[in-house]
């Protein structure tokens, strides 16, 4: 199906790729387009910077899939690969007071101070990740796949310390929850992933109702048990879901994408070098360039709107298009393909929506950054000539279209930084 026809709706492939050729054709004839999801579903994406934070913000666009009206009629399938998105109890799918109370009793450990708290532990995991990555490139003849050795397991590890996840459960809380959100499972694993992550996920909570620790899941649990419906069971397991699934997937891709960029584009890491840009600053420019998520399910108005000229029907699944977003030439120029640093210091420039806007602004966005930040300026400290190990055209797209990076991210390390402050280098911008 041709994706420049305004309005034929495109067909999202549900193996996935890169997004960026598509967004551009659909942006040149719009800043909201119609879809075709999994199972013929009609949908909408926002794409445009300021049509999607008009979107993400309208009074009138609710999370809850009562008002998905394919889903309420009946037309949405047991194994649809998209259902977790629409229906998993949490914050993510709440409104209102719902979502006010869900968001309230995780946002205690979000805050600015209890993140900056974090920093210790993290610059510790790094570094001993660094020894790993160090140690798999020495088996692999100097070539190790980062995104697998070190961009994965650093979120994945702070978030299971944050929720007090046993390490036994890890690999397969990443393998169930990858499955979950991927858009090219077919009905049967779908359905059977979610029974198992549920099931992993209840053990772990059970684990800690027995034996309860300084960490968020047992503050959980004891909301839970307080009475007075602060959290129900299925609210539970449904948070502990997102913040293991969102609290890894979004940094390791952050974290893949800008050493993916960096190695494509040496003069940018020079400027950091020299001193013309930050850490910060390359975080917040792959957020925007190579955002990693691409296409966000679902929100719903709960009447017909209008956004940027385009009618949405009530009840619509509607995607937030955040990849096309952050290359929209209205909001970031007529240079929005270009990776660069220097762009957040032009005079009106639009800041980035890849990390959400309004009420449901990404709650993990501090501890992301800090992450990222971190993980990038002592890895190319240590490794200062590190480059990718293949051709840039030769990285496999994830799979999916929720989620956007590369599959593996090859690299070769190169000789190691020897001087005195290897294990302490400079924190400036992070």
């Amino acid at each position: 199906m041709d994706p420049s026809s305004a309005r034929t709706p495109y067909r999202l492939d549900p193996v996935g790729g890169c997004p960026h050729a598509v967004n551009a054709r659909l942006l040149a004839r719009g800043a909201v387009a119609p879809v075709e999801l999994p199972g013929g579903i009609e949908g909408m994406a926002v794409l445009g910077h300021e049509a999607l934070k008009e979107f993400l913000q309208h009074p009138d666009v609710a999370k809850n899939a009562r008002h998905f009206t394919a889903l309420r009629e009946g037309r949405i399938a047991e194994g649809w690969p998209l259902l977790t998105f629409a229906t998993v109890p949490g914050m993510t799918t709440a409104d209102g007071d719902d979502h006010r109370r869900l968001r309230s009793l995780a946002a205690r450990a979000f805050t600015p101070r209890r993140v900056s708290e974090l920093r210790p532990r993290i610059e510790e995991l790094t570094d001993s990740l660094l020894d790993g990555l160090a140690r798999a490139a020495a088996a692999g003849d100097g070539v190790a796949d980062l995104r697998r050795h070190f961009a994965l397991p650093l979120p994945m590890g702070v978030i299971c310390e944050l929720l007090g996840v046993d390490v036994e459960f890890r690999d397969r809380v990443h393998r169930l929850g990858s499955r979950v959100v991927a858009t090219d499972t077919g009905p049967d694993e779908a359905v059977a992933a979610n029974r198992e992550l549920v099931a992993v996920l209840t053990e772990i909570a059970t684990a800690k109702a027995a034996q309860p620790g300084d960490d968020l899941t047992s503050a959980l649990i004891a909301a839970r048990d307080e009475g007075g419906g602060r959290l129900g069971q299925h609210e539970l397991i449904g948070t502990l879901l997102l913040m293991i699934i969102a609290g890894h997937e979004t940094t390791l891709n952050l974290i893949t994408n800008a050493v993916r960029a960096l190695c494509a584009h040496p003069e940018q890491l020079n400027l950091v070098r020299a001193g013309e840009a930050s850490w910060a600053d390359v975080v917040e420019e792959t957020l925007r360039w190579e955002a990693p998520v691409s296409y966000f399910p679902f929100r719903y108005p709960v009447r017909d709107l209008t956004v940027a000229g385009t009618p949405i029907p009530a009840g619509t699944p509607v995607l937030a298009a955040y990849s096309a977003a952050g290359r929209d030439p209205a909001a970031h120029g007529p240079d929005a393909d270009r990776f660069d640093l220097t762009r957040p210091s032009r005079p009106g420039a639009a800041r980035h929506l890849s990390l959400g806007h309004g009420v449901h602004y990404c709650l993990g966005a501090p501890l992301a950054r800090l992450e990222a930040a971190v993980a990038l300026e002592r890895l190319f400290t240590r490794f200062p000539a590190l480059g990718l190990a293949v051709p840039e055209a030769d990285l496999a797209p994830h799979a999916g279209f929720v989620g956007n990076s590369v599959r593996s991210l090859p690299v070769r390390l190169a000789p190691e930084q020897k001087s005195a402050d290897r294990n302490d280098p400079g924190r400036r911008g992070t």
